[in-house]
């Protein structure tokens, strides 16, 4: 039986990746691109925060980039990266209800 190595990425990495992605939060400019900034984030997702995608309906909530130090959110990311992988045009999709979600995001604000 040959040994196969894991595809997931180290937990430094996977922060890593996140991070860049929403390192250019708050950069806005007016090049007509539908009401994103040069990150293709929304223009109303204030400075220090990005948005995630919640639940079967994807609901859309706007979260602290605090949040991604927290291990119980950093587990939501990883069940992300297993199910959807970052390569994913659709945002940062977390697989799992909405109560369980509003409920972890409370306890950590």
């Amino acid at each position: 039986m040959a040994i196969r190595k894991s595809n997931k990425l180290p937990q430094s990495a996977l922060l890593k990746q996140i991070l860049k992605r929403c390192s250019n939060i708050g950069k806005k400019h007016s090049s007509g691109d539908g009401g994103h900034d040069i990150g293709g984030l929304p223009l109303d997702v204030p400075k220090g925060h990005f948005p995630v995608y919640v639940g079967e309906n994807r609901s859309r909530y706007v979260v602290p980039i605090s949040f991604l130090t927290h291990p119980e959110f950093q587990r939501l990311l990883r069940c992300a990266e297993e199910e959807f992988g970052f390569g994913y045009d659709m945002g940062l999709t977390i697989p799992c209800e909405e109560v369980v979600f509003r409920s972890l995001t409370s306890m950590l604000r």
